[in-house]
Formats: structure tokens, C-alpha cells, sequence
């Protein structure tokens, strides 16, 4: 028995009553100190996050057809076809972009055809080969991402996984010894790419190293996907993958708008791509739209005699996408001389005109705003209204649980003209709001609708409401108003508002 008291003892077990001991409760931690709103899934990666802020990128298609004049190259064109008439120039590209308004750019440096345009150990059909020094000298995604980082521009590469020159084609190596070796060669070229673009890549008829053949795939399981992502993930972390990568979708057209009401949840099925304008509401993945759209009325590639569209016209576009919670990618083909043309330069800073004269004047930073409920506050964190205006995105305001219908009144004591109002949830917590209605007053007292005829049901990111109700002539004489009151009137859980804007 003595034994046995020594060995608890020892062990501690006999303290308790011990009468030197004491009783040492430990302090309960409260499971959510900071009493923030539980996630509404799915919900985006970190990656994803940050790709959906660049909101407004370039694409510049330029390569072997920009010399043949076809948008689909065949895949048996001579390397030697490549010729630019001087050193093609991405830095000129990219500044043309960031005077629109765009915060990075995406280039085409492999299309179907199969050409590459940097010197790659996968095939012979690549810039080494051109027909002239300016050709045999160019490295495009060598110049880009230098042309990018130094303008301070984010940056990515399109790289079509079909290839109609490859003799690999549709055989069990071209994914391992072709498509992911490029794929490994162009990550190389930066660590901070934001997207790699992967497109329509099912196969068709091509040259395909002399077969001349029709080749066939199922890009579901064919392009090793779960490898390609990892692959390019350990080296480029913040890098989401366009389309076949099953990170970004394809929002659904080639004409620049999104669907007013537009969910980032979706499913990963081909299928769905009929779906892209709007998403899915009971999606099981994070997958959230891009916009693809030409700033010119011919191809994706450079053609004799094309225009650019005008400044208005990709004003629109902006709001019909970037304003319905999608990104906007616009496409702007550089000439034979390896430069965007001089119109194009000047829509493009004309477009950024715009968007800065229409959206940057936020009135709601001088309101008054009162809001319906407010969510009781955390040990490090509030929900205050006041967290809508201060300019940071990882603020908002917020209501209690089980509370999904609001109200966030702005006010001025003098009148003001409006003519839009923006919306951006705080989405690393989901895509909360189902339905909403904008009003106004002039009296301070009397309420009524606007933008009736708008669908206002999702804002996801970011959603800007033109109030005259129309996005062809949105700007318009405006509204005289003493007040703005934004009524949210279903959300799949408690809403989450990290900005409100007024212009």
C-alpha cells in the first residue's frame, strides 16, 4: 500500500489533496472571440481572392497568325512565317493597359497552331526558327513579365493545351513530354504569375506533325488536371488556372457581359459552361466567372483595316462585367510590328478616361449612414457601418445572425448628383446576397425606387448599379438626391458589405 501512495504521488495524482495544493482552474477561451459570421460554403482560396481583385486585365493575342492572317492556325505553318517587321515590344502593350485602367495583363505566347513563341526544348516550331533576327530574338513571356513587374502590372501567359502541330498529339505523351514540360518552362519566367490561361483544348482536325488527321480528346481527364495544378502551384502559388485548370470559368460568351444576377459558386462541368453568365447558386465550387472580350470588331489576332470600339462601348463592358461580379479580360492584338496600334492606344486611355470620371468621386465618404441592425462587436474586430467607407477590404459591416434583411441608409445634408451605385460583399466568407432594391429620396423623407428595371439580385465582389437603369447610356443628367437607401431583402446568411459607393 506504501508503494502504491508513493507511485501516485509521484505521478501527481495524490495533489489535489494535498493541503499545500490549490485548485487552478484554466481560464475558457471563447470559441469565437472576435464573434465574426461563420463561412456560407463555398468559399474562395486565398489564390482566388487575389485574382478577382486584379478585375480588369489585358489580353494580347499576337503570334504566328497575326503573320498568316487566320485565327486558327492549321499547325503546319513554316516557323519562317514568323517574321515581325521590328522587336515586338510588351512593355508599349502593357502601358496601354494601365492607362485604361487595368491592373495586368495575359499574352498569348502558344495558340492551337502550337507555335511558341520563347525558346522551349519541347519542339522545333518555336521563335528559333523565324524567319528574321527580330523574330529569332523574341521572348515574349521573357519580355512581358519584365515589361510587368517593372510598370508594377500583375502578369500571366495563355498556353493552348491543343496543339496541331504536335506529332504528340492525342498519344499518351504529349501531356507528360509536351503540354506540362511548357507548362514548367513558362513558370519559370516568374514566381508571381496571377493566371494561366488554358483554352478550348477538346481537339478537332489538324496538321498534327504530317498525320493530317482529326484528333479527339476528353479534356476532363485527358491534361492530367490534379497534376497540372499542383505543378504549377508549387512554383506559382498565387497562380489560378483559366478553364480547363477548373479555378476561373469561362463566363459564358465573347461579348462582354455577365449575367445581372451572377453566383461564383458553380460546378466544375463541361456542361456548364451554357451556365457561365450566372453561376449557380447551390454550386459546389468556387468558381467565378472571367469575361473574355475583343476591343476590336475583327478577330482575337491582328487583321488589316480593324478598328477599335469606342471608349463608351468599352465603358459598357466594363459595368456589364466587372460591375456583375466577373472579371474583364479585353483583348488588344498587337500589329505586325510586334506594337498596338495607335487607335487602339487611344480607346484604351480613353476607356480609362471614363472609368475614372464616372467612378471615382465617392460621395458616400461625405454621407451620413445609418444602418438597421448592427453586429454585436468581437474582442478585436466591429461591424460598424463606418466600415463600408474607410477603404479597407478586409473591414465590413455586418448583422447578427439569423438577421438577413437590412437596410443601409446614406444621406447628405445637401443635394447630390448621382448616377451610380457600387456594392462588394466580403466574399472570403461566401456569396451571401440574393435580393436587393436601391431607393432615393430628395426630401429627405419621401422614398422611391430606382433602377427598377435592373435584376437586382447578387453582388458577389462587386456589383455597380447604373440608375438610370440602363448600361449603352449609363451616365446620363443623373438624380438630385438628399439620399440613397440600399434594402437587402433575402441573403443566404447574414450579408456581409465591405464597400458602398455612390458617384
Amino acid at each position: 500500500m506504501k508503494k502504491l501512495f508513493t507511485c501516485l504521488a509521484l505521478l501527481g495524482l495524490l495533489a489535489p489533496f494535498s493541503a499545500k495544493a490549490q485548485l487552478q482552474l484554466k481560464a475558457e477561451v471563447p470559441a469565437n472571440p472576435d464573434n465574426e459570421p461563420i463561412e456560407v460554403h463555398p468559399v474562395p482560396h486565398p489564390r482566388q481572392l487575389k485574382w478577382q481583385e486584379t478585375e480588369f486585365y489585358a489580353f494580347f493575342h499576337y503570334g504566328m497568325n497575326t503573320y498568316t492572317g487566320l485565327e486558327w492556325g492549321n499547325g503546319d505553318e513554316d516557323p519562317k512565317r514568323f517574321a515581325p517587321t521590328a522587336a515586338p515590344n510588351p512593355r508599349q502593350w502593357l502601358e496601354a493597359a494601365k492607362a485604361a485602367g487595368m491592373r495586368g495583363g495575359i499574352a498569348v505566347v502558344k495558340h492551337h497552331d502550337g507555335f511558341c513563341q520563347w525558346p522551349t526544348e519541347t519542339t522545333d516550331h518555336n521563335v528559333t526558327n523565324s524567319g528574321n533576327e527580330y523574330g529569332r530574338n523574341t521572348n515574349i513571356p521573357r519580355d512581358f513579365a519584365a515589361a510587368a513587374k517593372d510598370l508594377g502590372l500583375k502578369y500571366g501567359f495563355y498556353i493552348s493545351p491543343w496543339d496541331r502541330n504536335s506529332v504528340h498529339y492525342g498519344t499518351d505523351t504529349y501531356v507528360k513530354d509536351v503540354f506540362l514540360k511548357q507548362c514548367a518552362e513558362l513558370a519559370k519566367y516568374g514566381t508571381d504569375q496571377f493566371e494561366m490561361w488554358f483554352d478550348g483544348a477538346n481537339g478537332g482536325s489538324g496538321y498534327y506533325g504530317g498525320r493530317n488527321t482529326t484528333v479527339n480528346v476528353d479534356r476532363a481527364t485527358y491534361y492530367d488536371v490534379p497534376n497540372l495544378r499542383d505543378s504549377i502551384h508549387k512554383v506559382c502559388p498565387d497562380c489560378v488556372l483559366w478553364g480547363v485548370g477548373g479555378e476561373a470559368r469561362w463566363i459564358g460568351n465573347e461579348a462582354g457581359w455577365a449575367g445581372q444576377t451572377n453566383w461564383s459558386p458553380e460546378n466544375r462541368d463541361y456542361a456548364t459552361e451554357n451556365n457561365g453568365m450566372y453561376g449557380t447558386e447551390t454550386g459546389w465550387f468556387w468558381f467565378p466567372g472571367e469575361s473574355d472580350a475583343k476591343a476590336t470588331n475583327k478577330g482575337w489576332f491582328w487583321h488589316e483595316g480593324e478598328s477599335p470600339l469606342t471608349p463608351e462601348r468599352l465603358f459598357q463592358m466594363y459595368l456589364e462585367t466587372v460591375g456583375r461580379n466577373a472579371t474583364l479580360i479585353l483583348n488588344i492584338p498587337p500589329n505586325k510590328a510586334g506594337v498596338l496600334p495607335d487607335a487602339s492606344v487611344n480607346a484604351l486611355k480613353g476607356m480609362g478616361d471614363l472609368v475614372k470620371a464616372r467612378l471615382t468621386n465617392d460621395l458616400a465618404k461625405s454621407a451620413k449612414i445609418v444602418v438597421s441592425e448592427t453586429r454585436t462587436k468581437g474582442t478585436n474586430r466591429d461591424y460598424k457601418a463606418e466600415n463600408m467607407t474607410d477603404g479597407n477590404k478586409d473591414t465590413y459591416w455586418a448583422t447578427n445572425d439569423g438577421t438577413i434583411e437590412s437596410t443601409i441608409t446614406l444621406t447628405w445634408d445637401a443635394e447630390q448628383t448621382i448616377r451610380y451605385v457600387e456594392l462588394m460583399e466580403y466574399i472570403a466568407k461566401g456569396q451571401r446576397v440574393k435580393k436587393f432594391k436601391i431607393e432615393k429620396t430628395q426630401d429627405g423623407t419621401t422614398w422611391e425606387r430606382i433602377a427598377a428595371n435592373v435584376e437586382t439580385t447578387t453582388v458577389g465582389y462587386k456589383r455597380i448599379i447604373p440608375l438610370n437603369g440602363q448600361t449603352a447610356n449609363s451616365y446620363g443628367e443623373g438624380y438630385k438626391v438628399k439620399g440613397i437607401r440600399i434594402v437587402i431583402e433575402d441573403s443566404r446568411a447574414c450579408p456581409l458589405i465591405s464597400k458602398v459607393s455612390v458617384y
